[in-house]
């Protein structure tokens, strides 16, 4: 055969060389250049094992690859992809395309640990080569499909982390939409990547060509001329096309030589195949990237080296699967200009129609037609190969085909544009769709082409609809992707999902919805009246913690410890969110398994805080109701709250004991060991921290009322536990603020304790506002106690009397600029404690504003005069005739209490009635009380 094929491209060469004399006066680079692209055509032709070229997505190869399969009949296929996804491409006629073959591993094993989750995506769609080879080998009995590129394993073990890394945005990319998103940050398979890796010859080959974007260049002028082309034709093209990029424009070098490694991967893999199972290199096809077709590596054909070593895989264990995918996720993932992959399956569907080339679908799939599939392939019989000849050379001499313009097709693109232009708020007519259409035409004019292409009709949209104003949520530019096609969406089918997705869906069938479908379904829980419906309810809750927001969105109902849901209402969106809810699949085999990880990895991560894994216990027992998992992450609160020093987490920690403590008093007989442990060591750690904490800078005055909060509230259960109250007493008398908020918060705990009355305290803020050096820092200190609430809820009162007092003396210039920064931190870091002044403030002020002009505040009372006091003292000791009286019950106390004492006459003076003398309300409402009965 190579006999056959030498001098095929003796002509060619003459010419070129003569060209290149021509035009660089000389030998030179150029001719070096343009003979080696000629001879890699030629090397790649006369490989006995035949390779076909193809470019990634491109209408024209899967043509090609169609109508070559019918020809040749391989018995062996060869296609570029990662070896270890040979098991799932079965599963593509469970799905409607586009779909995404997926290599999924969260526990890593031999790779750097913030590279984790590893995740490598291979679209597929039917306009593809890659698909129609597919197609062809599991539908055709006796056919074998063989993935000879490097495994998933291997695609990091030559990773830098360079090459992964996202390139800039392209101003001509698709929209950030949820489509766009579908395939994550996977890295990305790229079969038959064809674009320069020179951003010079990019940007001259535009340029020229009159184009905005490489996928338009491809289309103008390869797509089109290779639509119709026969088989040699195209693959000399396309072998030459693949030399060009790779002779002028190799790129980065790391790259390059990871695409030298894969080239001789591939090819030691179909060595290695082709010795082990005898097959005849005649009857095999070998399909790839153009530019891997034309590699000039040792390791090249049949008849190369075998010097090439493949290094074993990592430990680390890799799930697979297929994930939907999208016409915008493609094009994102890969650079592509905005709608082109759907106007390359419009071209893909016009090119079957033309050329009457029967495509290979996979029988049962989506719009497969079986049985005329079927039948065509029986009718066709081998074609015999024969020695190909030079098509390259009347390719370039030929001038470009003329395709006429077809009015009716351009007409009825701008009928349909102004229709959908009006639907999406436009104030189109008539009269733009006349101009989209003679506009489409200019533009096509000035860019040399007979016929407006869809890039030209879609600028022609944008000039005349869209102006400079887009009312609705789509701009032209998309509404015409639409109408070319659209976004297609994929689905995986129900058998083709994991065993955990499929879980989910057989788990929410009571709910009667087609959750696979895409969009939004409302679904409606009345567990009161069917209490089956609580199991959904789990399985929503579930999804909703562990899946993107949007998935599962609850919008009547909440779950909260120790309350039973009545009614709820959710939005799902399952479908769209899929590849989410496989790549769960990836992870366990049931959410609850999956759950249960996330929440122990999440726990036991070397960032976490005694927060954090509090959070970790609470939505253990929400979610899984799981006793075992609560105890034991709560051991490990225990232990991360022990090795803290910081209290950034403090706020934190005490909503999320208290909440915890409070279920666990209504719903457990006793409390658990560990959270009694907790409180018991987290009083004895607070207080240790607490001087420091008053002192420290960086310790917000929230965090150090959410430390005193815990003491207090904690106190009662910790002394029970058997700590000591002096520790507490003594860390507040070691602690020495600076800052006043701080200061104030110290006062309160002091009057908590019982080392300051409430007298002194008034005493003290009266002090502060009659000081005028003090008086511009009042505002701090007033914020210190509202802070105080939390820890101290009994000083509510003294808190509204103090702001009454600041807003009442404090003159304007100190009180004005004070009013925003207490209701900033009132809403950010005392939202829950703003209730509790507003109720002690309705309590205390009058009700009506007409009672304002005569209401004396209840802290600026004046007492009764002391003559009254003494008057009632000389009265006689009319207020100890009951305990004389009675003096059994005084004993018990004084003996309970330990204190010791005679009882005094009547003759000694009256020292007992002092404290009824300074507070004669409390004696007066008694006596009324008595008296009324």
């Amino acid at each position: 055969m190579s006999g056959a094929h030498e001098g095929t491209f003796e002509g060619l060469r003459a010419q070129l060389q003569e060209a290149a004399a021509t035009f660089a006066d000389g030998p030179d680079a150029l001719e070096g250049i343009l003979l080696g692209i000629v001879d890699d055509v030629d090397h790649a032709v006369r490989e006995p094992l035949e390779i076909f070229p193809v470019c990634h997505h491109s209408p024209a190869s899967a043509i090609a690859m169609a109508r070559r399969l019918r020809e040749k009949q391989p018995k062996v296929v060869y296609l570029e992809l990662c070896e270890d996804m040979a098991p799932l491409l079965t599963e593509l006629r469970n799905c409607k395309l586009p779909v995404a073959v997926q290599s999924f591993a969260t526990d890593i094993d031999g790779f750097p640990a913030e590279w984790s989750p590893l995740s490598v995506v291979a679209p597929i769609t039917e306009a593809s080569a890659e698909y129609q080879a597919i197609a062809y080998a599991l539908d055709t009995p006796g056919v074998e499909l063989v993935l000879v590129d490097r495994s998933s394993d291997h695609v990091f073990q030559w990773d830098t982390r360079g090459t992964v890394t996202a390139e800039p945005a392209d101003p001509d990319a698709p929209p950030v939409e949820d489509e766009a998103a579908l395939h994550g940050d996977a890295v990305g398979v790229e079969i038959g990547d064809l674009r320069p890796r020179f951003a010079e010859l990019e940007e001259h080959l535009l340029r020229h060509g009159k184009v905005r974007h490489w996928s338009e260049w491809w289309h103008q002028y390869v797509e089109l001329p290779l639509g119709d082309s026969d088989h040699d034709t195209y693959r000399q093209v396309m072998l030459l096309i693949g030399s060009l990029f790779r002779r002028l424009a190799p790129g980065d070098p790391q790259r390059v030589r990871v695409d030298e490694d894969r080239e001789r991967y591939m090819w030691t893999r179909m060595r290695e195949h082709l010795a082990a199972t005898g097959a005849d290199p005649a009857d095999c096809l070998y399909v790839c990237g153009a530019f891997h077709a034309a590699s000039r590596v040792a390791e090249f054909g049949v008849h190369g080296t075998d010097t090439f070593e493949i290094s074993p895989p990592t430990a680390t264990t890799w799930q697979h699967g297929l994930i939907p995918s999208s016409h915008a996720a493609i094009e994102a993932q890969f650079g592509l200009a905005a709608g082109s992959v759907s106007i390359a399956a419009t071209v893909w569907a016009k090119n079957v129609r033309r050329t009457r080339v029967e495509p290979y679908r996979l029988a049962g799939q989506a719009g497969a037609k079986k049985s005329r599939a079927k039948k065509a392939v029986a009718a066709v019989d081998p074609v015999p190969d024969l020695p190909p000849s030079d098509k390259l050379t009347g390719f370039l001499r030929q001038p470009p085909a003329l395709d006429r313009l077809d009015e009716a097709e351009l007409l009825g693109w701008s009928v349909e544009i102004v229709r959908a232009a009006r639907r999406n708020g436009y104030l189109s007519s008539t009269a733009d769709a006349i101009a989209v259409f003679e506009t489409s035409i200019l533009l096509a004019g000035m860019r040399d082409r007979a016929r407006p292409t869809p890039y030209d009709f879609q600028d022609a949209a944008v000039t005349c609809i869209e102006k400079d104003t887009v009312p609705g949520r789509r701009d032209v530019r998309r509404l015409v992707e639409i109408m070319m096609g659209g976004d297609r969406v994929g689905q995986v089918g129900y058998d083709a999902l994991p065993p955990l997705a499929r879980d989910v869906h057989d788990r929410l069938a009571p709910l009667g919805l087609k959750l696979q479908q895409s969009g939004v379904k409302r679904a409606l829980l009345d567990i009161a009246s069917q209490p089956e419906l609580q199991r959904c309810s789990d399985v929503l809750w579930m999804l909703r913690h562990l899946m993107p927001q949007g998935a599962a969105r609850p919008i009547m109902g909440e779950r909260k410890l120790g309350e039973r849901p009545i009614q709820e209402s959710w939005d799902l969106a399952l479908g769209t969110h899929q590849r989410a809810l496989i790549e769960l699949g990836y992870e366990g085999v049931s959410i609850e398994q999956v759950l249960e990880q996330r929440l122990r990895r999440t726990a036991y991560d070397r960032r976490a805080t005694a927060a954090t894994v509090l959070e970790t216990v609470e939505d253990a027992t929400l979610y899984l109701r799981s006793r075992r998992l609560a105890d034991e992450l709560g051991t490990h609160a225990l232990e991360v709250l022990s090795a803290e020093r910081s209290v950034d987490g403090a706020p934190e920690v005490l909503r999320r004991v208290r909440r915890l403590l409070a279920y666990y008093r209504t719903s457990e007989p006793v409390l658990p060991p560990w959270i009694e442990s907790f409180v018991k060591a987290g009083y004895a750690h607070y207080c240790t921290l607490l001087p420091t904490a008053f002192t420290d800078e960086d310790a917000t005055v929230r965090q150090v009322a959410a430390m005193l909060g815990f003491l207090f509230s904690m106190e009662s259960l910790a002394l029970s536990l058997g700590c000591d109250r002096t520790q507490l007493e003594l860390a507040v008398g070691q602690s020495h603020p600076e800052e006043p908020s701080k200061t104030a918060l110290l006062w309160a705990a002091q009057v908590q304790l019982g080392h300051l009355s409430r007298a002194d305290l008034r005493a003290r803020c009266d002090e502060l506002l009659g000081n005028p050096l003090v008086v511009p820092a009042y505002p701090r200190y007033l914020s210190g106690f509202v802070q105080a609430l939390d820890p101290v809820p009994g000083l509510t009162d003294f808190v509204v009397e103090a702001v009454s007092n600041a807003f009442g003396r404090l003159p304007d210039p100190v009180l004005l600029p004070w009013l925003p920064t207490l209701i900033t931190s009132l809403r950010s870091g005392g939202s829950e404690l703003a209730p509790l002044l507003i109720r002690e403030a309705g309590r205390t002020f009058p009700g009506r504003l007409a009672a304002l002009d005569t209401w004396v505040p209840p802290w600026r009372a004046q007492p009764e005069p002391e003559a009254v006091h003494s008057a009632r003292r000389a009265e006689g000791g009319r207020g100890l005739t009951l305990l004389a009286a009675h003096p059994a019950t005084c004993d018990a106390v004084a003996s309970l209490l330990g204190c010791e004492g005679a009882w005094e006459t009547a003759d000694s003076g009256l020292a007992g009635v002092a404290l009824t003398g300074r507070h004669p309300e409390t004696a007066a409402a008694l006596e009324a009380l008595l008296a009324g009965t």
